[in-house]
């Protein structure tokens, strides 16, 4: 109970008091300076510091605080610049003493850099603070997983091959700024036309042919990129041989796209998931298909919950698993990282399996319940009454992931690539974590 004393200090204070979120994670950052130097590695790789002159970038801890002020705000990085200088909470959180406010671009570089493995850490510190703090016990568990959506629109095999047209012929125009005389051709405008189209016709006749048409020209397209790809060697400027690494990274998801493309539109096959792009931005992106919903595009995130609503652990996926087959490891990892062996589990039938539940028994859970079973498959309780208490407790879980989602914006992730898709989730998940801690800590204090 260590927090309680001094946040009851804290709250006298008004600017903490109508932010006890901050309050709450400057008096743990305070009282615990270990978790600042999970993420010290990761933040200061790559960066020669001078302990001469003015100093111009952030410490580790002031990135951190920043990195949690702007999760809990919903902010981007520009508002985050802005309320450095708008918001006193802000100044005094972050820990600016009457510098100047940092650029949103520093913040940016700096907070990208922390991993995906430094961000778990960071949940499981948080974590153990709360369940030492008494405000988590983890004698129940709950498991549940969601779909987290790519920044990127409804991928088609037209507008996939559009997207390759256009990405190539934007690079090509940038690297033509930089070097005269670069020889290429503008194919966007035909290619535009025809992609409107394949758009709008629904014959299938007459839509092979509009694609055989739409692929002889990404055909050209193709190969005047891999004609300026093989002239690398003649280009010496930084800049320009930036754009021909982008060509060159380009170039063979354009053949796929292609190889996609002719496969399916013009000799009608069914290309296996393995084989897709789904986004030439995106290239991580998942299709994710869950029963008789709409078909998704992202990853697929799996959660688990303790008695007080935390988020115990976090698991950015690969590819569309089956829950069934996340079971097992989920336990492991609670009992691993925690050494608490919960008292109870319970799922949705979508976990369901004798073998998970014959795992779950031996791994010490006494109460292991599926709120939908079939066959010959059956709940391990110790009463019909501990069944139904915990088929209500794990519906509370679909809150959770819900809460999570709609108040830290992640239905759809907005940061690119694999890597920082992952930084994102954890990033929304800690701060979720910090709003359940605080609710549970003022609860208390009041």
């Amino acid at each position: 109970m260590q927090l309680f004393e001094t946040l009851r200090l804290k709250f006298e204070q008004a600017n903490w008091a109508r932010n006890p979120e901050f309050g709450l994670l400057d008096t743990i950052l305070e009282q615990h300076p270990e978790i600042i130097q999970i993420a010290e590695q990761d933040v200061l790789s790559g960066s020669k510091r001078s302990e001469f002159g003015r100093q111009d970038m952030p410490s580790v801890e002031q990135i951190i605080r920043a990195a949690i002020y702007k999760e809990i705000k919903g902010l981007d990085y520009r508002d985050l610049e802005f309320a450095q200088i708008d918001s006193r909470i802000c100044e005094q959180f972050v820990k600016l003493d009457n510098r100047h406010p940092f650029s949103f671009q520093l913040f940016q570089k700096y907070i990208s850099k922390i991993s995906e493995d430094s961000l778990q850490k960071l949940l499981f510190a948080l974590n153990q603070i709360a369940i030492g703090e008494g405000l988590e016990d983890i004698s129940k568990l709950r498991q549940d997983s969601t779909v987290i959506e790519s920044n990127i629109h409804y991928p088609t095999n037209n507008s996939l091959v559009w997207d390759c047209i256009k990405e190539g012929q934007r690079l090509l125009e940038q690297l033509s700024e930089e070097v005269k005389g670069v020889d290429y051709r503008d194919y966007t405008k035909d290619a535009k036309k025809t992609y409107f189209r394949i758009n709008n016709t629904r014959s299938g006749d007459k839509r092979v042919d509009l694609f055989n048409r739409q692929l002889l020209t990404f055909t050209k397209c193709i190969n005047q990129v891999a004609n300026i790809v093989k002239k690398k060697c003649s280009y010496k400027s930084i800049i320009t041989l930036s754009i021909i690494e982008k060509l060159e990274k380009l170039l063979p998801v354009m053949e796929q796209v292609y190889s996609n493309t002719w496969r399916r539109e013009l000799k009608g096959e069914v290309v296996p998931n393995a084989e897709k792009i789904f986004s030439i931005y995106e290239q991580h992106t998942d299709i994710i298909v869950k029963g008789q919903r709409e078909v998704q595009f992202g990853h697929k995130v799996n959660l688990s919950g303790g008695k007080s609503s935390l988020i115990l652990s976090c698991e950015v996926l690969k590819g569309n698993p089956s829950d069934k087959s996340l079971y097992q490891d989920t336990i492991d990892k609670v009992i691993s990282d925690y050494q608490i062996i919960p008292g109870a589990i319970v799922t949705d039938g979508g976990y369901a399996s004798k073998a998970n539940a014959v795992y779950a028994k031996q791994s010490g859970i006494e109460n292991i319940v599926f709120n939908k079973i079939v066959g010959s498959l059956k709940n391990i309780v110790s009463s019909k009454n501990m069944e139904s208490r915990l088929k209500k407790w794990r519906s509370g879980m679909e809150a959770v992931i819900s809460n999570l989602k709609r108040g830290y914006r992640i239905s759809r992730c907005n940061w690119k690539g694999e890597a920082h898709f992952k930084q994102k989730v954890l990033w929304s998940v800690i701060a979720y974590n910090v709003r359940i801690m605080t609710a549970a800590i003022v609860s208390q204090l009041c």
